[in-house]
């Protein structure tokens, strides 16, 4: 079975402060593509030309691509601490640029690692975590005098109900964690005398905020 992993919850999030007068401003973005991250950090430079410095980093689950720049800052300084935050959130399929503009005052090695760090921090703040695990889709269709009995047992087995169709029975559309399908047939046969049952339509990825 697939592992869990872990992306930003909206698809933007940005967050700014103030540095010995530097301006920073982080911004993150839920991305699935080398091209779609390329493009934000395209479009920030363009946006933001006239700032000092336009620093980036992105993770990728697809092929476990990481990339990050400093964009001339010193080396080590910028795109390594925002990478790092992205690490240590576990997140993937992201990309956080942190935009500077210089206010006079030089910060040094040490205060740029930090400062970036926290661009990179309050981004990831604003946007949200979620994890995103293997869901199993069904299809429970039952007589409407079970119907009540069934509701009551599915949460039980973290079996949430997406769509409900009434028909000559009602149907059942729900979501459950992967894994977890024959242990609610067995719960639905016995509450209603092996009359209903789920039948497996798909698996999918389904996230759930986390932070």
């Amino acid at each position: 079975m697939e592992k869990d992993y872990f992306v930003p919850f909206a698809d933007y999030g940005e967050d700014k402060f103030e540095e010995k007068r530097s301006k920073f401003t982080g911004r993150l973005w839920h991305v699935e593509t080398a091209e779609e991250a390329v493009a934000k950090i395209k479009e920030m430079r363009e946006t933001y030309w006239d700032a000092t410095h336009n620093c980036y980093a992105y993770i990728l689950r697809e092929g476990n691509v990481m990339r990050y720049s400093d964009d001339g800052e010193p080396q080590g300084t910028a795109g390594m601490p925002i990478l790092e935050v992205l690490r240590h959130e576990n997140l993937t399929d992201c990309v956080c640029v942190v935009t500077r503009y210089f206010g006079g005052i030089l910060l040094g090695t040490g205060g740029l690692v930090r400062a970036y760090t926290q661009g990179a921090q309050v981004a990831v703040a604003a946007a949200g975590v979620q994890r995103m695990s293997l869901y199993t889709v069904a299809l429970i269709a039952c007589p409407y005098n079970l119907y009540e009995i069934i509701l009551h047992l599915l949460p039980d087995h973290d079996c949430a109900v997406e769509e409900t169709d009434y028909g000559a029975d009602v149907t059942l559309t729900v979501t459950l964690p992967a894994g977890r399908e024959d242990e609610l047939n067995r719960a639905l046969a016995e509450a209603t005398a092996g009359q209903v049952y789920a039948e497996v339509m798909e698996t999918r990825f389904m996230g759930r905020r986390v932070k």
